[in-house]
């Protein structure tokens, strides 16, 4: 009879246990497996592509599916993906919009969905966003400014000016990374020649700012391009100006073949952001979202600033969060 009581209270003590955890399981059970798109300003763009790698591969090894669209620099095309993720009235949405207005846009349709929304790198002008995961991009522009300036000062080229060929003002990581580099430039006592903005992000648009800054300033000793993946434009323009030697290169971002340009001298230097850090970053905070803990609303991540003196050290990470290799699944 005392080992049935015994039973008994073993039962009504355990009970309602096994059914907390139960609903628990039940509950992790629904919140797995999430639907997701990714909304990027343009894949074309090494960068973004290695940032929707890094999505692609956090969110399978979360167990939720994602869904990667890009806009190819449209705001149009940008609108019409984000009518698809409200149709499919998927669980959440990462963005990296065309321009910090047309994220605040994106967001604003999204919440009114209930969709939360994390914004990877770019900004929105809104802060009603899941959380905005971001490169300091002041921080790495002002890095990177002070790597050149020291090249400048070496060659005895303080005297000299540097061109800017940037990305949109209009963006907000852009208006960081010009007045980080500014800083430094300013510290250093060197003055900018001038800046273009981009708008096509082409070979052509960039040989033609590069030039333009080139023959409008005899005293140019440097180009700063805010983006990398049209860097042969910029030294072509030097080439063909018969500058050659007499200008230098550095770059936001980097491509595979900046390790032996930087190796080599042909690139002064590189401000590196993590893209595909980023994109991890991004699933994790919605995964956390989604399993109900707190999620910070904004973090940020370093920008390497790479020269021929840090390179080295710097390798492993490159190889990993800025260029996406050796990533094992």
């Amino acid at each position: 009879m005392r080992l049935r009581l015994t039973s008994i209270f073993l039962l009504l003590v355990l009970l309602p246990l096994s059914l907390a955890w139960t609903s628990v399981a039940r509950a992790d059970q629904a919140q797995s497996g999430k639907q997701l798109v990714y909304i990027t300003s343009d894949r074309r763009i090494p960068f973004w592509d290695i940032m929707s790698r890094g999505i692609q591969q956090r969110a399978q090894q979360l167990g939720h599916q994602v869904q990667i669209l890009s806009a190819n620099n449209s705001t149009k095309r940008e609108l019409e993906h984000l009518a698809l993720a409200l149709r499919q009235q998927v669980d959440g949405l990462i963005i990296s919009p065309t321009s910090s207005s047309a994220g605040a846009t994106l967001i604003k349709l999204a919440s009114a969905a209930g969709i939360p929304v994390v914004v990877a790198d770019i900004g929105a002008d809104s802060d009603k966003y899941l959380s905005f995961i971001a490169s300091d991009n002041y921080q790495g522009a002002y890095e990177l400014g002070r790597i050149l300036s020291r090249a400048l000062i070496q060659k005895g080229w303080q005297s000299g000016r540097v061109g800017i060929v940037a990305i949109p003002q209009r963006r907000q990581n852009g208006r960081e990374r010009t007045a980080g580099f500014m800083q430094a430039l300013d510290e250093a006592g060197i003055l900018a020649a001038g800046m273009r903005q981009q708008v096509d992000f082409s070979y052509t648009e960039t040989y033609t700012f590069s030039r333009e800054l080139i023959d409008s300033e005899p005293e140019l000793r440097a180009l700063w391009l805010q983006g990398s993946d049209r860097y042969q434009a910029a030294l072509d323009a030097i080439k063909d100006a018969g500058r050659e030697g007499e200008i230098l290169l550095a770059t936001f971002d980097a491509e595979p073949e900046f390790i032996d340009m930087i190796q080599s001298g042909q690139l002064i230097g590189a401000a590196m952001q993590q893209p595909f850090l980023i994109g991890e970053e991004a699933v994790i905070r919605l995964d956390r979202h989604f399993h109900g803990e707190s999620v910070t609303p904004e973090h940020k991540l370093s920008v390497l600033a790479v020269s021929a003196d840090n390179l080295q050290t710097h390798l492993p990470t490159i190889r990993r969060n800025v260029l996406g290799q050796q990533v094992t699944p």
